[in-house]
Formats: structure tokens, sequence, C-alpha cells
């Protein structure tokens, strides 16, 4: 079972995230949008799409963090175990409730506002739900297994984390996984359902970032001369 749920089905979501995109993108990229509602509605998009964003860049560098170094590395520059904790903890609670709260925002907006609702798919909702319960598993590992310390400390630097990047390097230890808390793995599960879904959702956006205005030239908007164009001047006053 370990073999199945921590090998084969992880790689089956990763092939479908990685064709899914290659898909979408052939196929559909008139698609390939947030289909933004701003015009629709802005002040609660003002509040709440800043607070899931910038909370979602903090919960992915969060990740890379705790899964992709290990903890070797941390070890070896200095990093004691209790301030790491300290970051990690501090740090991954922050962020995940500031995405918490700015998708409950959006979510709120999609259901109130008339047209916001209407110009939303089966998709979308699909998506909201599957990101909110992986999100509060996020959130609830974290508090119970760093604050909370319920059931024991669980070092995932030393199970979950040797497992994710053995998927990549064909390093494979299902039974890591398998040894972890609940909580864990059903998050891990969600998040493999997240990534399979993702190439079907808005949310491939996220890889449309505009990085070519940061190289682009300067666009010169320049008013037009009326006097030397020969256009007729109207005059002032009565």
């Amino acid at each position: 079972m370990d073999t199945l749920l921590w090998v084969v089905i992880p790689y089956v979501c990763l092939t479908t995230f990685v064709l899914g995109h290659v898909w979408r993108y052939t196929y559909d990229k008139f698609g390939w949008t947030t289909r933004s509602s701003q015009l629709y509605e802005s002040r609660l998009l003002r509040l709440g799409s800043p607070l899931f964003h910038f909370g979602m860049i903090g919960v992915f560098f969060g990740h890379v963090m705790g899964l992709g170094i290990p903890q070797s590395w941390t070890d070896a520059v200095g990093i004691s175990d209790e301030i790491y904790h300290a970051f990690a903890v501090g740090g991954g609670v922050l962020a995940g409730a500031a995405t918490l709260v700015g998708l409950a925002i959006l979510v709120y907006r999609r259901r109130t506002v008339g047209p916001v609702f209407s110009a939303t798919t089966v998709m979308d909702k699909v998506m909201y739900a599957v990101l909110a319960v992986v999100i509060l598993l996020g959130i609830w590992n974290t508090i119970a297994g760093g604050i909370l310390n319920l059931g024991g400390h669980y070092n995932y630097r030393e199970g979950v984390s040797v497992w994710f990047r053995g998927i990549f390097r064909f390093d494979l230890h299902p039974a890591l996984m398998g040894e972890a808390p609940l909580g864990f793995q059903i998050h891990g599960m969600a998040a493999m359902l997240l990534f399979a879904l993702w190439p079907f959702t808005r949310l491939v956006h996220v890889f449309s970032a505009p990085l070519g205005y940061l190289t682009r030239p300067y666009i010169v908007y320049r008013s037009r001369d009326q006097k030397r164009s020969g256009a007729r001047v109207t005059p002032r006053g009565w």
C-alpha cells in the first residue's frame, strides 16, 4: 500500500501536472488566464488578492526550505534546531494564516457578488475546495506538531522531506511517508490532488508572470503638436 500511495500516485500526479500544462498551452492558449473579474468588483479583491498571493509566496518558500533543503545543510551552517523550529513555525503560521484569510475573502466575494459568481466554473469550485483543505491541513500540522506538540515531536525533515526529495532523484522511500503522522499523510495526498488538477484550473496563470516587463524598453508617449501638424486650434473665450 505504501508503494501505491507514495510512489505510484505521486508520479501519476507529477506526470499529469507536466503533460496537462503542455496540453493546455497547446490547445487552450486563450484560456490560459486568471479570467480577471476586477471589473465586477474591486474593493474585496484589493483586500483578498494581496493577502492570498503574498501568503502563497511565503508558503512556497517555506516548503522549499523545509522539503528541499536537507537538515545536514542547515546544521553545517550553524542553524540550530531551536532557531529553525522557531522560524519555521512562526513563518509557517503567519504565511498560512494570510493565505487562508485571503482565500476566504476571495471565496466570499465570488459567492456574494452576482456577476463574479456567474463567471465561476465547476473547476473553480473544486480548486477552491482542494486548496482550502491543503492550506488548513498545513496550518494544523504546523500548530499541532510545532506548538501543541500533539502526538510527540515529529521531525518531518527526517521523514517527509527525505521522501519528497527522493521522488525527484528516483531514490524512493515510501515507508517514510507510511510512518508519518496521519495529518502529514492527508496533507500530502491533498497536495498531490491539487497538483493533478492544477493544469485544468486558473492556477496556470502562475506560469504567466509578466517577467518580460523587467527588461522591456520604455515606451514614450508624446502629445500631438496641433500647430505643427496643421490642425485647427480652437480659440479660447466665447
